[in-house]
């Protein structure tokens, strides 16, 4: 039921995750020697330099996609809470993955780089942390609906 509150959520979270495909995660710019790196989802935007070795940077963008998804899933699943909470903790996973290959991604980008300046992070890199805190608030309501469900059973 999209009437619920944590289908809101969820879908806050499916939108969350799916604008860290959009938006930069990383800038780092080196005035002395022009150069640019940017860390978008799905690989390295440089000007002036040509990013060898970074990795296969596109996971992010897949974990990101895999994420939104599985929000997406959970929020028809509403006649079964126990399948809820099960992608609930599945996408807990995915975000946790997420947000751990955009800091490795990150600090591989801060090597390419003139060491001793330090790189931004910019707003898409704090879209996870946002989407997790609304995954935790949709189990939770799910949670209080199967306590609800099972007071009611036992007054039967």
């Amino acid at each position: 039921m999209i009437q619920r509150i944590q289908s809101v959520f969820l879908l806050l979270l499916a939108l969350a995750m799916l604008s860290v495909l959009a938006l930069p995660l990383w800038h780092k710019v080196d005035g002395l020697t022009h150069q640019e790196l940017t860390l978008t989802a799905f690989g390295f935007q440089a000007q002036g330099l040509t990013p060898a070795g970074t990795g296969p940077v596109w996971l992010i963008g897949v974990l990101a996609i895999a994420s939104a998804a599985v929000a997406a899933l959970e929020i028809f699943q509403f006649r079964s809470r126990a399948k809820q909470l099960l992608l609930g903790s599945v996408n807990l996973l995915l975000i946790v993955s997420t947000l751990g290959a955009m800091f490795y991604f990150s600090n591989k980008g801060e090597q390419l780089l003139n060491l001793k300046l330090e790189g931004q992070f910019l707003m898409g890199f704090y879209l996870p942390t946002l989407a997790l805190l609304l995954n935790l608030l949709a189990n939770r309501f799910i949670r209080r609906d199967e306590q609800l469900v099972r007071s009611m059973d036992r007054l039967r």
